[in-house]
């Protein structure tokens, strides 16, 4: 298997073509065909249907796929971190509150610290980042929830505000002037909860837990990652969330949500820090690490 079989078969499944494949690789269409035939034969499976208007991606296409982005991804890294005049480039991996509302803040201060490192940053839920990062992929990850991976470094940096919030209406406007305990009143409510695989959710999880509230006894009408989608959909009436409060703030500001406040005791999360304990790091990203636990520290 050689690299150049791997640039042909992504660029082809990427493309959705051999002739544009081709051309952005500037090799003929015969050789494309010839480097994904080579990896079929060598992994003795079929990555891509042909037929004579399109191509199909086969399931162990897809698969295959993420490996081979991978591969070809740690390959240039490999290049770019061996390289004597390389540029300072962090590959951050970020679920979504951090990606959202962290980087924004501390990325144009730590810019004007240290002018001469890049970043390239790549979204995803907190598993998949995690993921990523035992996979290499990554220098360090801005994730929602712990993880106890042994080749892993885990350190908490800031904790997270979550918060339920509701449509507005009258209904629950006359539930936020309760003096009673609203929460097991709140969650008869439809609810939108995150995917399995964020931090939120399993934030969720443990609040659920703690108030002795199964999720199968809930009405879950939907279960979606991205929070705006969400904030869009509670305000819409569709149902009520549990959230984090900067991702909410925008909407209770302009009265488009109403919020809620979890019980002391467990409406505060972490998010953390993650890097590969094994790895030889890179002074650029020590100094990226030092100025995180730095700022929220002060």
């Amino acid at each position: 298997m050689e690299f150049k079989q791997l640039q042909s078969f992504t660029a082809v499944v990427k493309y959705n073509s051999f002739t544009i494949a081709a051309e952005k690789l500037f090799i003929s269409q015969p050789t494309i065909s010839a480097h994904i035939r080579q990896l079929e034969d060598e992994l003795n499976i079929r990555l891509i249907s042909r037929t004579t208007k399109n191509i199909e991606i086969t399931p162990k296409g897809r698969e295959f796929y993420e490996y081979a982005v991978n591969i070809l991804d740690l390959r240039d890294r490999m290049i770019e971190q061996c390289s004597s005049n390389t540029k300072k480039i962090i590959h951050l991996g970020a679920s979504t509150i951090p990606s959202a509302y962290i980087l924004p803040e501390i990325l144009p201060e730590f810019g004007r610290h240290y002018p001469d490192t890049y970043f390239i940053i790549h979204q995803n839920d907190s598993h998949g980042i995690i993921e990523s990062l035992l996979d290499g992929v990554f220098n360090v990850g801005l994730i929602g929830m712990p993880c106890e991976k042994e080749s892993l470094t885990c350190i908490p940096f800031c904790q997270d505000h979550m918060i339920i919030i509701t449509p507005v209406n009258e209904y629950f406007l006359k539930l936020q002037e309760s003096a009673e305990n609203p929460f097991h009143e709140l969650l008869k409510s439809p609810i939108i909860l995150r995917e399995k695989g964020s931090g939120s959710k399993k934030s969720i999880d443990m609040f659920l837990e703690k108030m002795e509230i199964h999720e199968k006894d809930l009405h879950v009408t939907a279960r979606i990652n991205d929070q705006e989608a969400i904030k869009n959909l509670v305000a819409g009436g569709l149902g009520i969330s549990i959230i984090s409060e900067r991702a909410a703030r925008n909407f209770i500001k302009e009265k488009r949500l109403l919020c809620f406040e979890l019980p002391e005791y467990i409406k505060h999360r972490n998010l953390y820090l993650a890097y590969r304990s094994d790895f030889i790091m890179k002074s650029h990203v020590q100094d990226f690490i030092n100025f995180i636990q730095k700022h929220y520290q002060t």
